[in-house]
């Protein structure tokens, strides 16, 4: 090797010009769930999903109360809709994520959950 080369292994042609090819497919646990899209709405709907090894989540669908931080105490509060969210079909659809701003009894309120994952939507008064 000369100086300009030293250190790097030079290319070896397999002699066939083939690509190389995965070793293994992804596994099933390595992949991702579905959006689960929470709702606001009257009735509090709920769906249990088995997980992984057996536990259970409980995902919801419609969801009306939001837990809120202010003054350092927590208040359960109405939700009455969503003003914005980081995809504005999801404000018009009130679809609740985390970051979006919901307009409740209090005044608006920012998620700060992600709420598919938790059950439950948590928040700070704005």
């Amino acid at each position: 090797m000369d100086q300009y080369h030293r250190g790097k292994n030079k290319k070896v042609s397999s002699g066939t010009g083939g690509s190389k090819r995965k070793s293994r497919d992804k596994k099933l646990a390595h992949v991702g769930g579905t959006f689960a899209s929470v709702r606001v709405g009257e009735s509090k709907e709920k769906k249990v999903k088995r997980m992984r090894g057996g536990s259970r989540r409980v995902v919801p669908r419609k969801i009306d109360l939001i837990n809120v931080l202010s003054e350092g105490k927590m208040q359960r509060v109405k939700i009455l809709g969503v003003v914005e969210s980081h995809d504005p079909n999801y404000a018009r659809m009130n679809i609740i994520t985390k970051g979006a701003i919901l307009n409740t009894d209090l005044g608006k309120v920012k998620v700060t959950n992600r709420v598919g994952q938790d059950g439950v939507v948590n928040g700070i008064k704005l």
